[in-house]
């Protein structure tokens, strides 16, 4: 293992353990590094990637400090990873998502608060058949975040949020494309809420499923190739 391997480790632990908390500042770097037997070199770079995942917090002329360590601070790292994504893996995303915000809507029929379903539904009253593609997937990003946040579980709000974002591209693509796609995606918005309103979350857990689904069997027809262009006819192979 790498010497900064090995400080990242140790100063994870430190952390893990309960030796330094939230909020703690770490010691004096000479301090830090005899004591944990590093070189103050190793301790150094350590510490500038652990701040690059927001683990840690150096502040110029004050210290190092232990983040707040919240899901959504440490999920920021993911999201810059995943925008990274190619078009050809938009169909993973979708997979994982699929996964996951039907569980969300789900506990959501569960704990959400009548406030924030109130919300779902405020930011759904503007909207229309007619209404533009960029402004209903704008739209859908929100509603798809507040049931997230509805759920109750922070790092599964800040996972749907982070998988959002690769995903954009193909709705917008779908809405422009796909005949009354504008119209679909209210509809089953409005029975998710429906579901969620209801305190169903085996209702709310399928409309979830059938709406996040018909976006990735959507591209994966469309990402397709023609069966017709790629195979030879019939008379051709006689």
């Amino acid at each position: 293992m790498a010497v900064t391997d090995v400080a990242i480790e140790k100063i994870k632990q430190m952390i893990v353990s309960g030796e330094l908390s939230p909020g703690d500042r770490l010691p004096r770097e000479a301090d830090l590094a005899e004591r944990l037997g590093l070189s103050r070199s190793s301790l150094r770079e350590a510490v500038r990637a652990l701040s690059l995942i927001h683990v840690l917090d150096v502040r110029q002329g004050d210290g190092t400090y232990v983040t707040s360590l919240s899901p959504n601070l440490l999920l920021d790292a993911m999201a810059f990873v995943v925008d990274f994504h190619r078009d050809d893996t938009v169909l993973h995303f979708l997979e994982v998502r699929r996964v996951i915000e039907p569980a969300a809507a789900a506990m959501a029929a569960v704990r959400m608060s009548d406030d924030a379903i109130a919300k779902l539904e405020e930011i759904m009253a503007p909207l229309d058949p007619d209404t533009g593609v960029e402004e209903l997937v704008a739209s859908d990003l929100e509603f798809h975040r507040l049931i997230a946040e509805g759920s109750g579980n922070p790092v599964l709000c800040s996972l749907v949020e982070s998988l959002s974002g690769p995903t954009h591209r193909a709705r917008v693509w779908r809405g422009l494309t796909q005949e009354e796609a504008v119209a679909r995606t209210l509809a089953e918005h409005r029975a998710i809420v429906q579901a969620i309103r209801s305190r169903q979350p085996d209702v709310a857990r399928s409309w979830a499923t059938v709406h996040v689904a018909g976006v990735e069997q959507w591209l994966r027809d469309a990402l397709t190739p023609a069966r017709d262009s790629a195979e030879p006819s019939m008379t051709e192979s006689e």
